[in-house]
Parts: structure tokens; sequence; C-alpha cells
């Protein structure tokens, strides 16, 4: 399996300015390959491939000397990811789904690959990392890597620092074996109820900040564009988002880590948190409070620890007596379950957890 190890480094000036002109580099080089694609269907109703694209570069770069800053691994990646882009194009055409058109790079290319260790390409020593026609930059390696190194990204953030992302193929690492099941409902009100009487209250990082995120905004907002002072103040606005996603990342981390540990079966509710972000009245919440990122976390741990985690169908989950079966309307106010049939008393987010731990269990039972 594929694991990333995320760390800081620290370019130089110089560094900086050759990182800053190879994402400016590939930008055109992406647009361009966006925009050859695009004029070729249009015009000779032909698609173009990976590898067409890739044998122009010799010519591409004859025409503009300066794409040579960047490793030819950086730039092959480049068409990799106009290739992808336009599969998931088609891929989303035929399942019926908002197509979505690749649009063009507009200062939004904060990102290159290389994708060979030890080859020239990118080598790992102690507390710096060679990257090629970029040099040793100093690391922070706070934790040492696992397994085979595959890839490293190198990644811009919007407040100027610089990250590398190094990915490993990794033997998985299981845990003492666990029989232990539970059901997680995910909330608003509490981030999520476990079948076990079990509760993870929601942080609500961005409302914590939103009084700090209005007031930079409003300061940015009065500022002329291209202007050292509307640079500064930008600045100040992506900081604040840039700690509200760190803090939410390191909860679920966190949160996911434990639970794992815990049990041997874990069973959640197959969310479709896309749509459920159509509902104005409850996307910020839905947002902030990121279910997918959980649930991602618990999936890929489940995986490595050799845990069984299991998605189930949603469907009347909170509407179902966990005691009788009876199933009554249950509007969204009413934050007890109180059944018509048994007379059961609970929590309806409990009522709900223990429903998706037996449907899991069930689901299991039928796979087996």
């Amino acid at each position: 399996m594929r694991r990333s190890f995320k760390y800081r480094i620290y370019p130089s000036a110089a560094q900086k300015t050759i990182l800053n002109k190879t994402l400016v580099e590939c930008q055109i080089l992406y647009n361009h390959l966006l925009s050859e694609r695009t004029i070729s269907w249009e015009q000779h109703k032909k698609s173009l491939s990976l590898y067409q694209q890739q044998k122009t570069f010799p010519l591409l770069k004859s025409q503009r000397p300066s794409l040579d800053i960047a490793y030819s691994q950086v730039l092959q990646n480049v068409s990799v990811r106009v290739d992808l882009a336009f599969k998931g194009f088609f891929r989303r055409c035929k399942n019926g789904e908002k197509p979505g058109y690749p649009r063009r790079k507009v200062n939004t290319y904060d990102s290159i690959t290389y994708t060979q260790l030890n080859n020239g390409s990118f080598k790992l020593f102690q507390k710096k990392i060679h990257l090629s026609k970029i040099g040793d930059i100093g690391i922070k390696q706070h934790r040492n890597l696992e397994g085979v190194p595959k890839t490293c990204t190198v990644s811009r953030t919007a407040t100027g620092k610089w990250y590398v992302s190094i990915s490993c193929e990794v033997e998985p690492k299981p845990l003492p074996q666990n029989k232990i099941a539970v059901g997680i409902d995910l909330g608003l009100k509490s981030f999520a109820v476990l079948s076990d009487s079990t509760k993870i209250n929601n942080p609500r990082f961005f409302k914590g900040e939103e009084n700090n995120l209005a007031k930079a905004q409003r300061s940015f907002s009065k500022q002329k564009k291209r202007t050292i002072g509307y640079r500064k103040k930008k600045k100040v606005v992506a900081r604040i988002y840039e700690r509200i996603k760190n803090k939410r990342h390191n909860f679920c981390h966190q949160e996911s880590n434990r639970i794992i540990k815990k049990y041997g079966i874990v069973c959640v509710e197959n969310l479709n948190t896309k749509k459920m972000l159509e509902e104005k009245k409850f996307s910020k919440s839905i947002s902030d409070v990121a279910w997918s990122l959980f649930l991602d976390c618990l999936s890929y741990k489940a995986e490595s620890a050799d845990r069984i985690f299991v998605k189930i169908n949603p469907a009347y989950t909170t509407q179902t007596c966990s005691c009788c079966g009876h199933r009554q309307q249950m509007p969204l106010d009413e934050r007890m379950f109180c059944c018509e049939k048994c007379g059961l008393k609970i929590g309806r987010d409990l009522n709900s957890s223990i429903n998706i731990k037996r449907a899991g269990l069930c689901s299991l039972a039928n796979t087996a």
C-alpha cells in the first residue's frame, strides 16, 4: 500500500526563485497542452494521447528555452496531470455526472513532482533533500521514511511555505486481533456518536476563527490591487485558512487513529457529502466538520492495521428503532428517539449508531 510522508523544507532565496520559476513554466506548459487537446478535437476531431504530447517536448524546449529550468521528469508529470484531467472528464460524462471540462491554470499551479529516487531526480540525506536542477534543500525530517520511496512532490502553500511529500510503498502493520465492533453516526451537533455511547464533540474550527477571518477579509478588501499592502493582507487571510485546515487535519487523524486502535470492526454510513453540500442551510457546517476527510483517514488506517471497515446505506438509520425495528418519522429538531411501538427512549444519534453497527455486521455476515 502507498503512504505519504510530508516534511517542511527551507529553500534558500535563490532556490525559491528557481522553484517559483519552475512552477510558472509548468503552468504555461499545462495550459499549452490543454489548448492542444482542445484545438485538435475542435478542428480535426482527434484526441491526443499522453505519449503524443510528450513527443513534442523537444520541439517545445527549442521554441521556449526557459522550459529547461524544469527537470525532464517534472515536465513529463505535467502532461500526466493533463491526461488525468481529461480521463476524469470523460469518466464523469460516461457516468452522467456534471462533466466539468478541464480548466486553464491561472496562478493555481503550486506543486511539481519527481518520479524516481536516487537517479539524479531526488535523493534524501540527513537534514537535506536533493532535487534535480534545484540543489540540496534543508528539510525538517520529524520522522523516518518507511518502505520504498516512489515519488516526491514539492508544493507551495498560499502563505509561501514549502513542503515535500514523499510517497512510499509500505508493508501494512497489522494491530493485534480485535473483534470489538462499533457503529459511528456522524453529525453536526456532535461530530460523532459511537454505538457504545462514546461521544466526540464537534470542534467547529471554522466558527472559532470566523471573527478573525472576517476582520482580516475586511482589511484585505480595502487594499488596492498589486500593492505591498494588498499582498500582506492577502497573506494574513491565507494564514487563517491554513490554520483552520491544519487544525481540522490534525483532529481527523487523531480521532480516527484512536478508533482504529480500539475497535476491530468499524461500521460507518456511506455519505454522499457532495449532494449534502447542496443544502445551503447546512453547507457551511458540513464543510467545517470534514466528514469525507475523517472517513478517508478511517479507511486507510483500517487497511494498514488489518481492521475491517464497512460502509453501509444510510437510509432510515435514524428513523428505525434500534430495539424493535419500528420505523417512524424523525424531524431534525427532535434529539430524542421515542419509539411509538416499544416505548424505547434513546438519543437519536446513539440510536442511529446502533443501527449502523447492526447493518454493518449483517453486511459482513452476508458476504462471508
